[in-house]
């Protein structure tokens, strides 16, 4: 988030410079854009991969401190519970083979993150939402213990007024409280960040918003919390609830805005506007100033870090998120929020090549695109495809009236799988890597199989035979973790026996 937060105190001072200093870091950020050149290069991604650690019986452990001093690995760190890690992915140019050589850093990492788990009782799991958490697994004792974890949960908690809500739909509806954002670690993502030329932000972003939901569904893996069956991206609702400083009840709906959303509509100008909507928008959490003023940097011809501007919208979860990055003389990226974690590298890498490629397939038609579908729609199509998974029906573009029309996931999918192919291929990618990834998503659509579909599945099968849903839960992890560790796709992986 920029800058190191090492208080949780702040007096109202502070807010009011805070403010001012993210209004000039608005002016800063305009005269950089501005700059002829500025951010243009080589389209690059990379990636971050949430874990969950378990112990000997599926259940969360809450050792990720002493895993990481075992690892002695730069590219894994700590995440916001005890029972959480990140991978963070070296980027990558987008030519020729970036998702094996991302896929292959993921693995080589991965075992290094095992082995050093084992020192401590312990396995990693990548997986949207761990089925055997608990309540107890969301107190707040179960927080890594760093300061900007603390000062974060209680600004939200101050600025809410009162407990978290969690209120989900589905089989099993949950409703519960919670006094800590702990909620926001039992959602584990695998996010990605595609490197693009700021005079093209506008198409790329809005191609991603369009790409999405599809991506999603295809890709659902937290059919589970707590126990319930709810969605089958779970981890959607999950996270933005988690996180919601809004207080009570709201007599108008998306009012006030909420940290976490799928936006607000279409981007018609640049980077620029996504930044001033979040200084507009949403109050300061963290009013933590840096020496750097930015104006001034401007002034001295250099690329001002903004670390205000950048640390404030760490605080705001959109599910595309506009990144401004000062290193190396400055860009801008898309940071991609949507996909869960897991089921296996392969799997994850399939999801990557499909939303990557999507999104380039369909920057170049944009304008007509987000003529053909408004933006409300396409807000809809991302929580209908997180609730349903392969079984969504979405809206989508048509060429003639009436725009957008309903159509199954399944159908959409193996429609745009060539549009897919296409944009990786002309963005560079090799067409035998692109061949292979797509594959993956082909297969699932054919089989109506995504870690969602599998874990439900498993899960009517292990309690029919156990007679217990908590006992079929850890047996879950178990039969869950024995696939991963194959490397095999999930649309191939048998049910429990």
């Amino acid at each position: 988030m920029g800058i190191e937060i090492t208080r949780q105190q702040f007096e109202p001072a502070e807010y009011q410079a805070f403010a001012v200093r993210l209004r000039e870091s608005l002016r800063a950020l305009e005269r950089v854009l501005a700059r002829p050149g500025f951010g243009e290069g080589p389209t690059s991604i990379g990636a971050e991969l949430e874990l969950n650690l378990v112990d000997g019986h599926g259940r969360p452990a809450r050792v990720n401190e002493a895993v990481l001093a075992s690892a002695g690995e730069p590219r894994l760190d700590l995440e916001l519970n005890r029972f959480n890690m990140e991978i963070n992915s070296t980027p990558a140019l987008l030519q020729g083979t970036p998702f094996s050589t991302i896929g292959g850093e993921f693995r080589e990492v991965l075992t290094r993150a095992q082995q050093a788990a084992r020192q401590h009782g312990a396995r990693v799991v990548p997986i949207g939402i761990l089925p055997t958490l608990t309540t107890f697994d969301v107190l707040a004792d179960v927080m890594t213990d760093r300061l900007r974890y603390r000062a974060l949960s209680k600004a939200l908690r101050d600025s809410r007024g009162g407990p978290f809500r969690i209120r989900i739909n589905g089989l099993d509806p949950i409703d519960l409280g919670c006094d800590d954002v702990t909620l926001e670690g039992a959602a584990t993502s695998f996010q990605l960040h595609l490197r693009v030329n700021p005079n093209r932000f506008a198409d790329f972003y809005n191609a991603a918003q369009i790409a999405t939901p599809l991506a999603l569904a295809v890709s659902a893996n937290s059919p589970f919390f707590l126990g319930h069956r709810l969605w089958d991206e779970t981890r959607i609702a999950l996270f933005k609830q988690a996180v919601d400083d809004r207080r009570g009840e709201r007599s108008i709906p998306g009012w006030p805005s909420p940290r976490v959303s799928f936006g607000h509509g279409w981007v018609r100008d640049g980077i620029h506007e996504l930044f001033a909507e979040a200084v507009s928008l949403h109050t300061p959490l963290l009013p933590v100033l840096s020496d750097e003023s930015p104006m001034a940097a401007i002034a001295a011809g250099d690329t001002p870090a903004l670390d205000e501007l950048r640390l404030h919208c760490g605080t705001i979860w959109r599910w595309n998120r506009a990144i401004y990055d000062p290193h190396d003389d400055g860009h801008v990226r898309i940071e991609m929020r949507a996909l869960p974690a897991g089921p296996t590298v392969v799997d994850m890498m399939a999801n990557s090549a499909f939303l990557i490629g999507l999104t380039f397939g369909l920057a170049d038609h944009v304008e007509q695109l987000v003529a053909q579908l408004p933006f409300a729609h396409a807000r809809h199509n991302f929580y209908r495809a997180a609730q349903d998974g392969l079984d969504a029906t979405l809206l989508w573009p048509a060429d003639s009236a009436p725009s957008p029309r309903p159509e199954t996931v399944t159908s959409l999918v193996t429609r745009l799988l060539p549009v897919a192919h296409q944009g990786l291929v002309e963005a560079g990618v090799a067409v035998e890597e692109a061949d292979d990834l797509l594959s993956v998503i082909r297969a699932r659509c054919d089989t109506n199989t995504t870690g969602a579909s599998w874990q439900r599945h498993a899960h009517i099968v292990l309690e029919a035979r156990v007679g217990s849903r908590a006992e079929a839960m850890h047996r879950l992890v178990d039969a869950y973790e024995a696939n991963v560790v194959t490397g095999q796709p999930v649309h191939l992986w048998p049910l429990p026996r």
